[in-house]
């Protein structure tokens, strides 16, 4: 390997372990300030390091749109798929896999349980951000600006007597779901259906869900919760394969 692409790629997590100064790169690299300074110009002008006006070194914006890129092009379905079908056929209930893009939740993926009662869902479909517990579980962890804005563009239309009515109240929903770390759709989108979900992070950030669904005439509130710890162990693994 190039001696210079070998020191590059040792600059490159180190920083990401936080900002550094010329000194320390040196330091890092075992050679002479001004040779640590070239290798930092050449990665600078590339934008994969950029400085303050303390001359201190942080990654530049062309790592994180490499990283977007990977993560964009990298599908989650075939990774996510045994444990989906894993949880499905623990818990003999429907479950789902949704992804976040531009402000909208679609289902990606599901199983579905073998049952006579059918629940509104198909691959594709936007999930309601205000209704859904699988959109309800990635919004809440968007940050707040996102929150904020996407609370207002909503038109809150009532599926049921349980829907959330307006962005006041869609906000406090979405801070109670990061406090307890899994949403609830209690029966909001569909009078007879009720369901939990979590959120999955690809890269450390939150773009999927993975949620539980239950007629509650076969499944009670009590048997649902108890599904929780299941379907949080399946999205941490599922994460996991994303750290």
């Amino acid at each position: 390997m190039s001696q210079t692409v070998d020191r590059a790629l040792q600059i490159l997590p180190f920083l990401g372990e936080g900002d550094r100064d010329l000194a320390d790169i040196a330091t890092l690299l075992g050679v002479h300030k001004s040779t640590a300074l070239r290798l930092l110009q050449t990665m600078e002008t590339q934008g994969f390091v950029r400085h303050n006006d303390s001359h201190r070194y942080r990654l530049g914006s062309q790592i994180f749109k490499l990283a977007s890129a990977a993560l964009g092009n990298l599908d989650i379905r075939p990774i996510a798929a045994p444990y989906i079908r894993g949880l499905g056929e623990r818990t003999q209930q429907t479950v789902h896999l949704a992804a976040y893009d531009e402000g909208e939740v679609f289902y990606i993926d599901k199983y579905e349980a073998q049952k006579t009662v059918r629940m509104y869902s198909r691959l594709g479909a936007a999930a309601p951000l205000y209704c859904t517990g699988v959109a309800k579980a990635i919004v809440a962890h968007r940050s707040e600006k996102e929150r904020r804005e996407l609370a207002g563009r909503i038109s809150y239309v009532r599926h049921t007597e349980r829907t959330i009515g307006g962005p006041d109240e869609y906000l406090a929903e979405l801070e109670k779901i990061r406090e307890r770390g899994y949403a609830i759709d209690d029966r909001e989108h569909e009078d007879y259906i009720h369901c939990v979900a979590v959120p999955v992070s690809t890269g450390g950030i939150v773009t999927h869900g993975l949620s539980v669904s239950a007629p509650v005439m076969t499944l009670p509130r009590a048997q649902l919760m108890e599904i929780v710890p299941l379907l949080q162990e399946a999205a941490t693994a599922i994460s996991k394969e994303f750290s």
